[in-house]
């Protein structure tokens, strides 16, 4: 049903490589545009008051120009002159007055061609109006005419304000904003073909991603990705893939394990008990006591089997325990106790070495883990010792199982908490139980908010070590 589903979703909206690239180019474009804009506010401010200051100092040159026409041998201008230079700078937009100090006036750009200055002043609004959409009006200064430090005359001087362009200046102004409007395009079709390939170097692993997850979702668990980019979160994303696979993988083998091991625990018992009560119903063998005692031990083999699985599934799925307040060295000896005619039994020293280490935990779980570490460690030791040791920790205790036995290859170290694993795999009876033990006592730990580790050389005669360390206070 999970690859059905992917099949049939449809394509829809914008790749995540276009939206990437969309977005690169829209920023990019806006960046430019607002970096167009304050570029040309300020050329225009500064323009402006370069303009200004250009007005002023022409009116200046045109004072000091009409100063220069006076002949003081017969304290008058040379009209001509005048006349002259003052059409002159009509054509600049300077419309000049002269006049005597007493106000008569001497000479006066309207009164010698009235339409032409008409004519330029128009132009000059006309161009400031229309192509800057600045309002103005004529304006006039009057400035005093020095000679040799008397004033002599003055000139009134109309200009169009607060200021005006010239044709140059206007030429200069519009070359500018093409050339802005020109570096715009330019960088935006730039930020395009760059932002293509910085987005599809950034889809790409997220592409990779979502069709490695759909072949999960199809039940390929093997698929992984193996291309990597510099870009950590991506990394990380491809990173979480590959674990999510392998964790399925992992999961699905030991299912599939888990099958075959339950199988196979109760093929033979099952077996046995098939082939025993056949052979009596057809006169084969005798229902005496002892066949009929070794059928019953095979059923309490399954009853214990059935009976240990029960239990761990319901320490996997129970949320609350039954906690106290209890010292664990005292549990440890009074469950120590109970393998003592084993041990000596075997020939196996039962050594204990306990400190008072007080816990607030389940009395019975813990002791069930007790139970299965001692039982582990007798069942896999022929000679030597078997040694409980407990110490309070910070926070807790800490709860330990050496044994002399055969130990544990590295290689199992890591799965030794799995259920019905088992280092034998013929699965001999003579070698060990069904598997479950350690596997109810991590689920045990777990629940405790513990841990439970396993240590081994696996070399035979020194065994292996299984530590515990439980916090004072479990987690709920």
């Amino acid at each position: 049903m999970g690859s059905g589903n992917f099949a049939g979703r449809k394509k829809s909206g914008l790749s995540l490589k276009n939206r990437l690239s969309l977005t690169y180019a829209l920023f990019i474009s806006i960046a430019l545009l607002i970096l167009t804009l304050v570029i040309n506010h300020f050329a225009f401010l500064m323009f402006s008051r370069l303009v200004r200051n250009n007005i002023n100092e022409r009116s200046g040159e045109i004072v000091r120009a009409v100063a220069e026409q006076y002949n003081p041998l017969g304290n008058v201008f040379d009209k001509g002159a005048l006349e002259a230079m003052g059409m002159h700078f009509v054509h600049e937009g300077y419309i000049v007055r002269v006049e005597s100090t007493r106000g008569a006036v001497i000479w006066d750009a309207r009164s010698c061609d009235m339409q032409q200055c008409a004519d330029v002043i128009k132009t000059i609004s006309d161009r400031m109006e229309n192509q800057y959409r600045l309002d103005g009006k004529l304006q006039s200064r009057l400035y005093p005419v020095n000679f040799l430090g008397k004033t002599v005359g003055n000139v009134t001087i109309e200009t169009y304000g607060p200021f005006f362009y010239s044709e140059t200046e206007l030429q200069f102004l519009s070359g500018l904003n093409r050339l802005l409007l020109g570096a715009g395009i330019f960088f935006t079709l730039l930020s395009v073909c760059i932002s293509i390939p910085i987005a599809s170097r950034i889809a790409r692993p997220i592409l990779r991603a979502g069709e490695a997850a759909r072949h999960i979702a199809r039940g390929n668990l093997s698929v992984r990705i193996q291309e990597s980019c510099k870009t950590r979160e991506l990394n990380e994303l491809s990173r979480s893939i590959n674990d999510l696979a392998g964790a399925l993988e992992e999961g699905e083998r030991r299912q599939k394990q888990l099958t075959g091991d339950v199988a196979h625990e109760l093929r033979t018992p099952l077996t046995c008990l098939q082939g025993n009560f056949e052979a009596m119903i057809d006169g084969v063998l005798t229902p005496d006591r002892e066949r009929l005692e070794s059928c019953h031990e095979e059923i309490i083999r399954l009853v214990r089997l059935v009976k240990d699985l029960n239990l761990l599934s319901n320490l996997e799925g129970e949320s609350e325990y039954h906690k106290s307040d209890f010292d664990l060295a005292k549990l440890a000896e009074l469950t120590a106790g109970q393998f003592t005619g084993e041990a000596l039994k075997k020939g196996i020293s039962l050594v204990l070495d306990l400190n008072a280490a007080p816990l607030n935990a389940d009395y019975n779980r813990i002791k069930q883990v007790l139970i299965n570490l001692i039982s582990n460690g007798l069942a896999y030791t022929d000679a030597g010792s078997v040694t409980v040791c407990v110490s309070p920790r910070e926070g807790g205790a800490e709860l330990s199982v050496r044994d002399t036995g055969i130990g544990i290859k590295a290689e199992e170290l890591p799965r030794v908490f799995e259920r019905f694993y088992r280092s034998d795999k013929s699965r001999n009876r003579g070698t060990g139980g069904a598997g479950i033990g350690l596997a109810i006592a991590a689920a045990i730990v777990k629940a405790h908010g513990g841990t439970i580790t396993a240590e081994s050389k696996g070399i035979g005669g020194e065994g292996s070590v299984f530590r515990v360390r439980i916090p004072a206070l479990p987690v709920k």
